[in-house]
């Protein structure tokens, strides 16, 4: 899946401490990007990580070091202890989860971790897809006007609200969106839910699956990696 973030291009830092350790995985992502994502799933695991800074849009990131893991160039990308290159956020979490099951990352039976499977994969297939669309319309099109390429975006983000509603209806919190208790299916949605309008088109729309969200992100682990990635504005 594609990095998505069009709110912030500086820069994450090349290390997490005291999250580093070089035996452990690899993370290649830049701030504001989806691999918070994978960060969030990393600590909710106890899991020791380092990061590097990578991104296909960022000159001065680890761009080549990043392509020879991941031709496609997108991020996350991780790299495990064993050596093993993992992409996709959805199909990183479900590493995660299921490496270290007693993390709870994708529940504790098999009819709710069916459920989070099911969520992970409708998030990336009719959400997370669309933000490749917003953030670069002209690699959907032989178009070259701005107009088209506006409309294109327009277009996408109307989609992916919808998406969004959609999402809402099929799955509310119980009390969390992963069941009795908070895990990966909430991570991804907390974190996808962040681009192109869609927290304020959801707060007007399905008010309580944004009070949900809130929730989501006030979680510890969930906090201390969105205010990494996504700082305060000073007042």
């Amino acid at each position: 899946m594609t990095a998505s973030s069009t709110s912030s291009n500086s820069s994450a830092s090349t290390s997490a401490s005291p999250h580093s350790h070089p035996g452990g995985y690899v993370l290649y992502g830049t701030r504001g990007s989806g691999s918070s994502i994978v960060e969030i799933g990393l600590r909710w695991c106890g899991q020791e990580y380092r990061t590097i800074h990578a991104s296909s849009w960022e000159e001065s990131s680890e761009q080549a070091a990043l392509r020879a893991l991941n031709p496609l160039m997108q991020i996350p990308t991780l790299r495990t202890p064993d050596g093993e290159v993992l992409t996709e956020s959805g199909a990183i979490l479900m590493h995660l989860g299921l490496r270290f099951p007693a993390a709870g990352l994708l529940g504790h039976d098999e009819p709710q971790r069916d459920q989070i499977l099911r969520g992970l994969v409708f998030i990336a297939a009719n959400c997370y897809s669309c933000i490749s669309v917003i953030d670069y319309p002209e690699r959907y099109t032989t178009r070259t006007d701005k107009g088209d390429h506006d409309a294109i975006i327009a277009g996408t983000k109307d989609r992916l609200h919808r998406h969004w509603e959609i999402f809402a209806d099929m799955f509310p919190g119980r009390p969390w969106l992963s069941g009795a208790k908070p895990g990966a299916l909430d991570v991804m949605a907390v974190i996808v839910s962040k681009w192109s309008g869609s927290r304020a088109h959801l707060e007007a729309h399905r008010p309580d699956f944004f009070g949900l969200l809130q929730r989501i992100e006030a979680l510890p682990h969930v906090a201390e990696v969105c205010a990494a990635h996504w700082p305060p504005k000073a007042a």
